[in-house]
């Protein structure tokens, strides 16, 4: 039996950090119900994509549909009525929209006191910054993530994949999972909340430590790791490769590897602390090295003398790679092949069972499940309450 399968859950996110919060918990066997609006009452471009698109269908796999208008008393009182037997319920409007729904916390834990609630948001449920819209990029800038990312000198750069809104996602999972835990223990639910830029901060990790307890602001390296040295990208004969050379061991065992033995004695790059002072040099001397031969050859060769590195794949070599496929993160459903969960459990695995639900795929089941009769369901229905 899947780990979540006894836990039901009220989906009503949109975009990419709320989806990637219910991913985790769908993918895991939990009962996840995604409520839309009615096809076309919802004027706003819902952000995430055209619905067969590979995003779209990435973050909603294994939900079931059902559309409703919100925006109505009925459509309200519909939902408070699901929120009786629902264990969790996700969303992440911006803060004050909740509230004028009638579908937030104090609403819902009134109908139902053991239900957790998480909310994300771009900059939390209150402060001076609660009313801003939030976006990805927007939070990698002002959680200090553009200023360390990039070459010296070249100004601020966002990274390659949507990092505070995934990770928001990702906290908000662990935030539900906990509340579930404590609620075991006192029966009781509460609410949860993060947002963009809380999830970004936590995850500046031993950057922001070095500004809180030593007062260092750190700059941008480029490719190379600010404290670790020799860590960088290297020039090989047919491309480039990474190479972490730290630490005295593996630094010993790396200028073997390399034919270069008269590197550790050399007194500029013998200690951590003078190789950090002349990194420039030291790292020329390597990529001078490694252009002699293919990357194939250094990532085989200083693996098998321990030296940490690795090729730099694109996308397709990345799918392509044995290791990837052996951990099968890949997982295919019909035609269809999604990302799977990059954690495993011993007894109970995750799995992708269904496509994103169309529209309101599910509505008539699910309100049945409440009660509804199939003659209030279609009333519901020809009136776009659902």
């Amino acid at each position: 039996m899947p780990a979540l399968s006894r836990f039901k859950v009220l989906d009503l996110t949109r975009v990419r950090a709320g989806p990637t919060c219910v991913r985790q918990l769908a993918d895991w066997g939990a009962d996840v119900i995604k409520v839309e609006m009615p096809e076309g009452l919802d004027a706003g471009d819902p952000m995430g994509g055209p619905r067969m698109g590979p995003d779209f269908q990435n973050l909603h796999r294994n939900k079931r549909g059902l559309t409703l208008n919100l925006k109505s008393p009925e459509g309200v009182a519909i939902f408070k009525k699901l929120v009786e037997n629902a264990d969790v319920v996700v969303e992440n409007y911006r803060p004050d929209v909740k509230h004028r729904l009638g579908v937030d916390y104090a609403a819902l834990s009134a109908i139902n006191p053991k239900l957790v609630y998480a909310s994300i948001s771009g900059f939390g449920q209150d402060g001076p910054y609660a009313g801003r819209p939030g976006f990805d990029q927007i939070a990698q800038g002002m959680g200090g993530l553009m200023s360390i990312t990039g070459e010296p000198g070249k100004g601020p750069m966002r990274v390659g994949i949507p990092v505070a809104d995934l990770c928001a996602g990702l906290f908000a999972a662990m935030g539900i999972l906990t509340a579930l835990l404590e609620r075991e223990t006192s029966g009781q639910g509460q609410w949860v909340q993060t947002s963009l830029l809380q999830a970004q901060a936590f995850m500046l990790d031993f950057q922001a430590a070095r500004w809180l307890m030593a007062g260092d602001i750190p700059k941008q390296a480029g490719n190379d790791h600010p404290t670790s040295i020799p860590t960088g990208v290297f020039t090989t004969a047919d491309g480039a490769m990474n190479i972490a050379a730290t630490g005295q061991a593996i630094y010993s065992r790396f200028v073997k590897v390399m034919g270069h033995p008269e590197w550790l004695e050399d007194e500029r790059f013998a200690t951590s602390s003078a190789r950090s002072k002349n990194r420039h040099a030291l790292n020329a001397l390597i990529d001078e090295a490694t252009r002699t031969n293919t990357t194939a050859y250094w990532v085989e060769t200083m693996n098998e003398a321990g030296v940490p590195c690795g090729p730099i794949n694109n996308m397709q070599q990345v799918f392509e790679d044995a290791q990837v496929q052996h951990l099968g993160i890949a997982q295919a459903l019909g035609e269809t092949t999604y990302l799977g969960q990059p954690f495993t459990l011993s007894r109970t695995a995750s799995a992708i069972t269904s496509h994103p639900p169309a529209i309101g795929e599910h509505s008539a089941a699910i309100l049945a499940e409440a009660g509804y009769s199939a003659e209030q369901i279609a009333d519901f229905q020809a009136r776009q309450i659902v």
